[in-house]
């Protein structure tokens, strides 16, 4: 399974806005965007940006896919499964992404980060439906139950996360007490980034 290493904040550099790679710290006055608001590299405030119409849908797809922590041709074959099935592609690509299993483990409050749950989900610290599985890709469906194994519950990230201040959506629901979390249903475009813009995305693989 290919993950990007690299610096995260240069990613949020690159797309120009803050991307929430790096949990709170992207808050904070340490968070590169505050600090260099401008393209990572040699002298790229002078730099021009492009501002074609290809420029634009592929800026939108690898802000996308970097939000959710995605290489390419995973990427590719999430659009060739939305594609295929019924309803609005984009919207539907947006909701398997939302579905994955480290994606609902950062929605619940379980981790700080996208990239801090795919870790604890590799490291086998959940369990779904009762079952065992470290998949991060892995796709949830409605009326799943996440629940952290017996020998996780007291590691200090999971309850340091849930402590902060953190809005779950009205697509789940979380126990904090009994530390579990339930898909109630599919989540719709209102609970989903809004600051993605979908159909350019679709636009450039439809080319």
């Amino acid at each position: 399974m290919a993950v990007y290493h690299g610096p995260r904040c240069r990613l949020c550099r690159r797309e120009g806005q803050k991307l929430m790679l790096k949990g709170d710290r992207c808050k904070s006055e340490k968070c590169a965007m505050e600090r260099r608001p401008f393209p990572p590299g040699m002298r790229s405030v002078k730099r021009r940006r492009s501002t074609s119409e290809y420029n634009t849908q592929l800026r939108e797809k690898q802000k996308l896919r970097r939000i959710y922590g995605i290489m390419e041709r995973q990427f590719r074959l999430y659009f060739q499964r939305a594609a295929q099935s019924k309803g609005v592609t984009g919207e539907r690509l947006l909701q398997m992404l939302e579905m994955r299993f480290d994606n609902v483990i950062y929605r619940l409050g379980f981790a700080p980060s996208r990239s801090s749950a795919r870790q604890l989900v590799l490291n086998n610290h959940f369990r779904i439906n009762g079952k065992k599985i470290n998949i991060p890709s892995y796709q949830l469906n409605e009326g799943d139950v996440v629940a952290v194994t017996e020998k996780s519950k007291n590691l200090e990230t999971l309850h340091s996360t849930l402590k902060a201040a953190r809005e779950i959506p009205e697509w789940l629901l979380v126990d904090k007490a009994k530390l579990t979390g339930t898909v109630v249903r599919t989540p719709d475009r209102s609970f989903m980034p809004a600051n993605i813009q979908e159909h350019l995305v679709v636009e450039l693989y439809s080319k």
